[in-house]
C-alpha cells in the first residue's frame, strides 16, 4: 500500500518523533500541502468532537502525540499520562473509523511489556504480566489501544497496527533535564561538567540497568515503512536488538566528549526497569533494519545539542 499522494494526519508531527516522520513521508512521496499536522494549542485531542472535526479527507492517520517524559517527570504526572493518552488514542481511532480512514498507525513503546518478561522481549509475551510500575500509567494506556484496535478490526474491518519501539534518542531529543531521558540528561550533564571544569558528575542508579536505543530516524523511516506495508493485527517491536547498560551509555557519550571525570552513581534514586531489548525478527516482514549504530548516532545527538545551544545564545536565550 503506497503512501505516495496520500493524504495523512501526523500527530505529533511538531514533536521529537513527528517531526523526522514527517520528514521521510516527504520523502516516500506524500506532499507537504498533504500532511496535517494538529496543534494541542489549537486542536485537543482528548476531546471526541474535536478529533472528529479533524479527521475527514485523510487516507492516514499516524499517532505520535504523546504524553510522557523520564522516570523523573513521570511519578508526579501519572493521573494525567494516563488519562491523557488514552483518551488521545481511543478518539482518535474512533473518528479515523467514522471518517473512514483507510489505516491507523499507533506508535507504542518497549515500555508496554511487563516488567518481569524474558529477553530478548518478543511481542507473544506482552501479554504475560504487568508493566513496571513507573511506566505503567503510560503503558496501560497504550496496551488499551491495542485492544480497541483488534475490536474495530473484528467488528468493523479496520485496519490499524500498533508499533513498540525501542527508546529514542537522536535531534530533537529533549534536552530539559526536568523532563528528558536517559541520553539527553546524560550528554547535558557531561557538556555542562566539562564547561565547569567540574571533575564529577551525579547519574541516578548504579549504571547496570540496560536499554535498547533505537536512532530517531531509523524509527521514523520504520513507521513509515509500517505504514506502508505492515497490516496485521498484532503489536510488532521496533528496535536494534542491541542492549546497551546506562554505565556504558554513560561511558561512551563520555569518550565522544572527551570527558575524563569521574561518575558518581546515585543508588537512591529509582533506576526503571532492570533491563530492556527487543526480539526485533518480525521487523524484517515490512523491511525494516536500523542503520545507525549507536556512537554514531550519539555524535549526531551532540552535535544538534551544540547547534541548539548556540542558536539560544544568538537569540539571549542562555
Amino acid at each position: 500500500m503506497s503512501i505516495s499522494g496520500a493524504r495523512v494526519l501526523l500527530t505529533g508531527g511538531a514533536g521529537f518523533l513527528g517531526q523526522h516522520v514527517k520528514n521521510r513521508l516527504i520523502k516516500h512521496g506524500v506532499l507537504e500541502k498533504d500532511i496535517t499536522i494538529p496543534r494541542s494549542k489549537n486542536n485537543d485531542l482528548r476531546r471526541l468532537e474535536v478529533c472528529q472535526e479533524i479527521m475527514p479527507n485523510h487516507d492516514f492517520v499516524i499517532h505520535c502525540a504523546v504524553n510522557g517524559y523520564g522516570i523523573g517527570h513521570n511519578p508526579a504526572h501519572s493521573a494525567e499520562i494516563f488519562d491523557d493518552n488514552a483518551s488521545m488514542g481511543i478518539n482518535l481511532m474512533k473518528a479515523a473509523y467514522q471518517a473512514g480512514v483507510k489505516k491507523f498507525v499507533i506508535i507504542g513503546s518497549i515500555c508496554e511489556y511487563p516488567k518481569n518478561a524474558p529477553m530478548p522481549l518478543k511481542e507473544q509475551s506482552l501479554w504475560d504480566g504487568y508493566p513496571e510500575e513507573l511506566n505503567a500509567p503510560y503503558a496501560i494506556a497504550k496496551r488499551a489501544l491495542i485492544v480497541q484496535g483488534e475490536a474495530y478490526r473484528k467488528q468493523y474491518g479496520f485496519n490499524s497496527v500498533h508499533l513498540m519501539l525501542s527508546n529514542l534518542y537522536g535531534p530533537g531529543n529533549s534536552f530539559d533535564p526536568t523532563k528528558s531521558h536517559v541520553t539527553g540528561a546524560l550528554i547535558v550533564k557531561i557538556v555542562n561538567a566539562l564547561e565547569t571544569n567540574s571533575q564529577n558528575i551525579d547519574v541516578w542508579g548504579d549504571g547496570t540497568p540496560s536499554r535498547e536505543f533505537l536512532y530517531v530516524e531509523d524509527a521514523a523511516e520504520a513507521v513509515v515503512l509500517a505504514t506502508e506495508n505492515y497490516n496485521e493485527t498484532k503489536p510488532i517491536n521496533i528496535g536494534t536488538g542491541k542492549e546497551t547498560t546506562i554505565k556504558e551509555l554513560a561511558n561512551t557519550i563520555c569518550q565522544i566528549l572527551g570527558y575524563k571525570g569521574a561518575i558518581n552513581w546515585d543508588t537512591s534514586k529509582p533506576v526503571g526497569q532492570l533491563r530492556q531489548s527487543l526480539d526485533i525478527t518480525n521487523a524484517t516482514e515490512f523491511g525494516f533494519k536500523a542503520k545507525t549504530d549507536l556512537e554514531t548516532g550519539l555524535k549526531r545527538t551532540i552535535n544538534h545539542y551544540y547547534k541548539i545551544r548556540q542558536i539560544l545564545s544568538e537569540e539571549g536565550d542562555v
